[in-house]
């Protein structure tokens, strides 16, 4: 029987691997690169090269240990690995619990910026939560992962087993990314405890009929030709991740440079350099940038999905310049969809390329806080 104790938790990386890394840095070595190419080969030298000297010699990981460490930080044992989670009470009473997923290439770091206004509103009428936010097997502080199998579905349960050991038996799900296939799936799996799912991706597709063509908008096909230039000029990561994960993990484990500029490529390019590199060094210092890559090749090889559409009442906020959801397909996929919306807060861009939007958490925090509270209330004026 596996030790279900619920440990508390530290970010305290030795020094000495903190030295190993800068050693590391100064001695990279680096590719060649056609001139006057821009982005069109892949991500450029010149972004990699900032990103890397500022690592070296500007960034402060001991900054960000002490933002982390500032929460409550736990690690429990569940499904044979260990799963670290941060846990934040709100002081409100009636504040309902939230697990908030992040995906790839984030981390916990995602989430930071949403803690204190989620679980401590300024305005009593505004709803307050309390916060947990796990570390996805495999990634940062929960991992590496020692077992196979651990896909969304996978990953799902293990959520819903550690909203039942924190006591929680009416809580909420949240996520970004990968943490958008996560959340509806553990609304399915854990629908009686699961009072709603909010993310900012819906990630439904075509399924072949013509007739779900019918009845698209004009934005919809915009939406529809912007994911078709995604999969032809950006999806090689998916690819390889999803089919030899082990042989990129080589690379990734051996050399931060290259760790950076893979991971960097779904960084978007105008956001902060402390918020990029805070994501990579927790790859790079947990020694997971190998074992977080396999959650691409499980959910590949994760055997035929569960028949029928996820009926937790479920919304959207989704951000311009992130990948645009079709609610055509969405409903197809998920009957509980109750709020869809869509913001552009204006974000700087770095072109066609760019990842704006993606990480509204921390880029667009304010509108997905209110977002999520809109959300829940409405809910709870339902119920």
């Amino acid at each position: 029987m596996s030790d279900q104790t619920v440990r508390p938790y530290r970010v305290e990386i030795p020094q000495p691997v903190l030295d190993d890394l800068a050693d590391r840095l100064r001695r990279a070595l680096w590719p060649s690169e056609l001139p006057g190419v821009g982005d069109s080969y892949g991500v450029p030298a010149g972004r990699i090269r900032d990103l890397a000297a500022y690592w070296l010699d500007g960034f402060d990981w001991r900054a960000v240990e002490a933002r982390l460490n500032a929460h409550p930080q736990f690690v429990t044992e569940i499904d044979g690995e260990d799963i670290h989670f941060l846990h934040v009470r709100s002081s409100r009473p009636d504040a309902t619990p939230l697990v908030l997923t992040h995906g790839w290439p984030g981390s916990v770091v995602e989430y930071l910026d949403v803690i204190a206004p989620l679980t401590e509103p300024a305005s009593a009428t505004d709803p307050a939560f309390h916060v947990v936010i796990p570390s996805l097997p495999g990634f940062g502080f929960s991992g590496p992962t020692r077992s196979t199998g651990w896909n969304r579905y996978r990953t799902a349960r293990a959520w819903a087993e550690l909203m039942a050991r924190l006591g929680y038996d009416r809580y909420g799900a949240v996520g970004n990314d990968a943490g958008s296939m996560i959340s509806p799936e553990l609304g399915r799996i854990d629908g009686e405890h699961v009072v709603g799912v909010h993310v900012t991706q819906l990630f439904s597709f075509p399924s072949g009929d013509p007739a779900e063509f019918e009845h698209l908008t004009a934005d919809d096909h915009a939406a529809l030709a912007h994911l078709q230039w995604f999969m032809d000029n950006k999806f090689a990561f998916n690819v390889l991740q999803s089919q030899q994960p082990q042989t990129l993990a080589f690379a990734l484990a051996d050399s931060p440079v290259g760790l950076l500029a893979w991971n960097a490529q779904l960084l978007g390019e105008t956001l902060d350099p402390d918020f990029v590199l805070a994501n990579v060094a927790i790859y790079w210092l947990t020694g997971t940038s190998g074992s977080s890559i396999r959650f691409y090749y499980e959910d590949a090889h994760a055997g035929e999905p569960p028949a029928g559409p996820t009926t937790t009442p479920t919304g959207l906020a989704m951000f311009a310049g992130d990948f645009r959801s079709i609610r055509t397909f969405a409903a197809r996929d998920h009957a509980g969809i109750v709020s869809w919306n869509s913001y552009d807060p204006g974000l700087a861009t770095g072109g066609a390329a760019d990842a704006a939007g993606h990480f509204a958490a921390h880029e667009a925090t304010d509108l997905l806080v209110g977002d999520i509270r809109q959300f829940f209330a409405q809910l709870g004026e339902r119920s």
